[in-house]
């Protein structure tokens, strides 16, 4: 008589689960903490960001002030910038990245606008994601250390520097290339955050009629359109301006500077502006400034 091995249904489910991993486990909690980190605190510091940067466009010593106003924390900077940019980016991305591979686009079967707002919204997640990190890099380097920037600074990067942020700014963004790229960029992030809003207001179930999603869309339209203007102005005052009016804002930059210092409204860091021996654009040679400190001591220590 043959006997036939019926499995064990508990045996079966509870292997189920354990294959289950855990993203797919808590995804309901994940998603929601990914679309909430969209927007806060990411999609405020956009905007933060891109109107900071728009100030420009009112004059050098308006973008100055608002920069000092950020460097104006000191230590805590760091800690601000970290907890609520840094980490929060690299969680959306490294979810978004999850999602992208998780989900099934079905846009080429269903060619209606919410599909191909779903492809849109992955394919702008990542060109963001890719802006943001090339952006941090050409302007701050990722790292300050020394040895880092030593190798950064004559490639081109790292060269903005906070306390001289107009005239740093304009020139780091000198050419056809990184404009093009800073255009690009801003425009898909914008797009990203703006279609972001629409999406999660689906997840957390802020508008589910058809009459609500169509209400939603309008609003998220206008809030895109406006951030566009924002971001095009921010953009244009970055690439707009010559190297000699870049040559006039480090003068401006300088005297807030030495005037603010003395207000106590700002830190003295040399790392944070061009050193005085230097002319704009030059790269910051941290080896030729420990030689001149050498040379001074060693100066001093002659004198009578």
């Amino acid at each position: 008589m043959n006997t036939v091995f019926q499995p064990n249904s508990k045996n079966v489910s509870d292997a189920a689960v354990s294959e289950v991993s855990f993203f797919e486990k808590h995804e309901f909690a994940i998603r929601r903490i990914h679309s909430l980190l969209g927007l806060v605190p990411l999609g405020a510091y956009m905007c933060v960001h891109l109107t900071t940067n728009a100030s420009l466009l009112n004059g050098v010593a308006t973008f100055q002030r608002a920069v000092f106003l950020i460097h104006s924390l000191g230590s805590v900077l760091p800690l601000v910038e970290w907890g609520f940019i840094f980490l929060p980016l690299l969680f959306h991305a490294i979810l978004g990245v999850w999602i992208i591979y998780t989900g099934k686009t079905n846009s080429s079967q269903y060619r209606f606008t919410a599909n191909k707002r779903y492809t849109w919204q992955r394919w702008t997640g990542m060109i963001a994601f890719v802006f943001l990190m090339v952006h941090v890099l050409h302007l701050h380097g990722w790292f300050h250390a020394e040895p880092w920037l030593a190798l950064m600074q004559p490639l081109g990067l790292a060269g903005f520097k906070p306390y001289n942020a107009a005239s740093t700014l304009i020139m780091q963004m000198d050419g056809f290339i990184w404009p093009t790229f800073y255009l690009l960029g801003v425009l898909a992030t914008i797009y990203h955050l703006a279609n972001g809003i629409w999406t999660a207001g689906i997840t957390w179930g802020l508008w589910i009629s058809p009459q609500a999603q169509e209400r939603a869309t309008k609003l998220c339209v206008a809030f895109g359109l406006v951030l566009t203007v924002l971001g095009t102005g921010a953009w244009w005052a970055a690439v707009s301006p010559s190297v000699e009016e870049a040559k006039e804002a480090r003068v401006i930059e300088d005297e807030m500077y030495e005037a603010n210092l003395k207000g106590g409204l700002v830190y003295e860091n040399d790392e944070k502006r061009i050193p005085a021996d230097k002319a704009l654009g030059e790269p910051h040679d941290a080896a030729s400034d420990d030689e001149s400190e050498d040379s001074a001591d060693a100066q001093a220590m002659l004198l009578p």
